[in-house]
């Protein structure tokens, strides 16, 4: 086990939410998360707030709105 730190975790913490990171990277973020409690706590706030993110982007406008910003784009 190699702990990354806290300044490398928080750098790379998109990433590792991501799974974009190599795996030995990921791997160092994933030990220093299990035995840093600052950056766990900050990992599951970054993690909440992608998933509440990502479920406003599945909203769609009521077909009412939809309709009149497309017909005053049309007038313009």
């Amino acid at each position: 086990m190699t702990d990354c730190g806290c300044e490398k975790a928080k750098e790379e913490l998109e990433e590792y939410l991501d799974r974009e990171l190599n795996e030995a990277d990921f791997q160092d973020v994933a030990d220093h998360l299990d035995n840093c409690e600052s950056c766990s706590s900050e990992h599951l706030v970054v993690l909440a707030l992608k998933l509440k993110v990502k479920q406003a982007c599945r909203e769609t406008a009521p077909e009412e709105l939809r309709s009149a910003i497309l017909s005053k784009l049309s007038e313009a």
